[in-house]
């Protein structure tokens, strides 16, 4: 017991609740055990803090929310934080093909995808699509929800794409250009399945942005979701992503306890700060490299 509760005092764990712990599994209880029971407890208590703090702070603050209604810093986060988010670029095709399938032009994937970053309180928010697809659908160009296209196009959020008929022969202008361009113009963000590799052999600073600023997605039904970590592991969340100015905090993780001493490396699932952005390698792997 004498052992347990040194070990635990010396992570900044106090005797209440490795009594606790102990009281819950047994003093027979492995070490990994009790510091994972010790993680769910200190957890849970930062959250009661948390909800007990903001219960306070409602009841004192409720008689006068009506008067500063008008004056509501809340508000004036979601203004501040509105103008922080960037621009949205998207590939109707891209996007409409995906919902469809790859089988049918389906116009309600668009529709999804504008309304998942318009109620996030994106305000800039640009879809490119062919002229070609106000056309009739046919069979082999299968069109669905065709009338979302006017809608959004009214509302100033969609934009066609040029393209005429010369001697019978459709003319079309590539309209990833114009996806491209704009996003690098206006600094924001292109959500397409297409990773443009044409467009960034053309010049390096392409290249480098749609490295940089190209959100994939999935459909799942009629959900749209983009990922958490848009560009991996080790890069920014979808949140810092979309902003201008990162504000969300990039490691929600509990810092690992055991520190510097750790082995388990990039399977570690506590946040390690001393290894930063670097591959997680665990102890013995590194002693290997320095070996070598």
């Amino acid at each position: 017991y004498q052992t347990k509760l040194e070990f635990a005092l010396k992570l900044g764990y106090s005797e209440e609740q490795v009594q606790l712990v102990l009281n819950k599994l047994g003093t027979d209880a492995l070490i990994n055990d009790i510091l994972g029971e010790l993680v769910k407890l200190g957890n849970k208590t930062e959250t009661d803090q948390t909800v007990t703090n903001a219960n306070t702070s409602v009841i004192r603050e409720a008689s006068s929310i009506e008067s500063q209604r008008s004056e509501s810093p809340l508000q004036e986060d979601a203004t501040e934080d509105g103008d922080n988010l960037r621009p949205i670029v998207i590939d109707g095709s891209n996007v409409a093909m995906s919902h469809g399938n790859k089988e049918v032009f389906s116009c309600r994937g668009i529709k999804l995808a504008v309304d998942w970053f318009l109620e996030r309180g994106h305000k800039d928010v640009t879809v490119f699509v062919p002229a070609w697809r106000k056309e009739q659908s046919r069979p082999d160009a299968l069109i669905t929800d065709q009338e979302i296209l006017r809608k959004l196009e009214k509302e100033k959020i969609l934009v066609f794409t040029p393209s005429r008929r010369v001697q019978g022969r459709r003319v079309v202008c590539y309209d990833d250009r114009f996806i491209v361009k704009l996003a690098f113009e206006s600094d924001g963000i292109i959500v397409s399945n297409d990773n443009y590799r044409d467009l960034a052999n053309e010049k390096p600073e392409w290249k480098k942005f749609i490295d940089e600023r190209l959100l994939m997605y999935s459909f799942v039904n009629d959900k749209f979701m983009p990922p958490d970590d848009p560009l991996g592991r080790h890069g920014p969340s979808l949140d810092n992503f979309l902003r201008k100015k990162p504000i969300v905090p990039e490691h929600k993780k509990q810092p690992c306890p055991y520190g510097k001493k750790c082995t388990y490396g990039h399977k570690c699932k506590y946040y390690h700060p001393e290894r930063g952005n670097q591959p997680q390698r665990s102890v013995a792997d590194e002693l290997r490299a320095m070996s070598r």
